[in-house]
């Protein structure tokens, strides 16, 4: 006779398959886990590639926000109320250099954090990054520095001043974008679409742009957002004196390109910025960036250091300035009330 055999059911059969996958799991799951880790923690993104691909994309935005307002297709509409009690708008300006730029950023490095203003899904993104190095950043940035990609943050902001894009104040639109790398900013780029005129930084390496030649803290001249000039302007004057002068503008990047030297008269000149009210980062990192490439600062009105990581919004004000006893002036402001 047969020696009989032994019959699994296939119940059986699958129940010791799931508890070896278990044991199995139990045994590697660590080790699968570093070596996942391990792998993240190993990509780099070099910082001259990035900086291109920022410029490539702050102009991309800004060729669309120039489109849609030389069409008149703006198709405004509000996205609710400021802290402040305005309207914020939104167009068509806005989301269509947002698809832009985010998309350059995340189909050329879907890894990095990304963090735009605007929010809104397409399918067919159409947006390649053309991986050319500008020839003025390869003349100025000879090094090519790599950083971890979970150290890095990128802003965007596809539309600053769109209020005053609406109203068709023009020189006050800019695109930005800037990367920070341990939260703090490295990378400035700030487009001016109407005049074609792009200022960019890598701080400790090279800017494209320059500081003038004279800033004055004794009567200075302080560039202030327009949406709330009257309230700030006491409050500045308490601070710097009465006969200082009080510019109101749009935009913060163009606030900070008033600081620097741009080519052309379509810029104020100012010595100092002051913003006394919540403002979110994309609006400032780009300018922080420049700022201190050029040996400049951007401080919270406390004096502190903004942290780019984290929350988008920075409650405590700022002041920026160039060439200037920063400390001082930050000093001065806090001897004030404000207004």
């Amino acid at each position: 006779m047969a020696p009989m055999g032994i019959r699994l059911s296939p119940l059986g059969v699958a129940v010791f398959c799931l508890l070896a996958v278990g044991v199995i799991y139990h045994l590697y799951a660590g080790v699968i886990s570093s070596r996942i880790n391990s792998f993240r923690q190993q990509k780099k993104v070099n910082l001259r590639d990035l900086l291109a691909l920022s410029i490539e994309a702050a102009v991309a935005g800004g060729l669309e926000v120039k489109r849609i307002r030389e069409d008149s297709a703006l198709e405004e509409r509000s996205k609710g109320k400021t802290k402040e009690g305005a309207s914020e708008k939104l167009t068509e300006g806005d989301l269509s250099s947002h698809r832009k730029m985010y998309y350059l950023f995340k189909d050329t490095y879907p890894f990095l954090q990304v963090n735009s203003e605007e929010h809104d899904e397409v399918e067919n993104h159409d947006v390649l990054w053309s991986r050319k190095i500008p020839s003025d950043v390869q003349q100025k940035i000879k090094t090519s520095k790599e950083v971890d990609a979970d150290k890095i943050i990128v802003w965007i902001d596809p539309l600053d001043a769109t209020q005053e894009y609406t109203e068709n104040l023009r020189k006050y639109v800019t695109t930005m974008v800037c990367v920070a790398v341990d939260g703090k900013p490295v990378i400035g780029v700030i487009h001016s679409p109407f005049t074609q005129y792009t200022a960019w930084a890598l701080v400790d390496e090279g800017a494209n742009v320059t500081a003038r030649s004279k800033y004055s803290s004794s009567a200075p001249k302080v560039i202030v957002s327009r949406s709330h000039a009257g309230k700030v302007k006491g409050f500045i004057e308490d601070a710097f004196g009465n006969n200082t002068v009080v510019i109101p503008a749009g935009g913060a990047g163009y606030k900070v390109l008033a600081l620097l030297d741009p080519p052309g008269e379509d810029y104020d000149e100012a010595d100092i910025y002051v913003h006394t009210t919540f403002i979110k980062k994309w609006d400032i990192c780009a300018g922080d960036a420049i700022l201190k490439a050029l040996g400049g600062h951007m401080t919270t009105l406390k004096g502190e250091d903004i942290d780019y990581k984290g929350s988008e919004k920075n409650y405590d004000g700022l002041v920026a300035s160039i060439s200037l006893d920063h400390k001082a002036l930050v000093n001065r402001l806090s001897t004030s009330e404000k207004h």
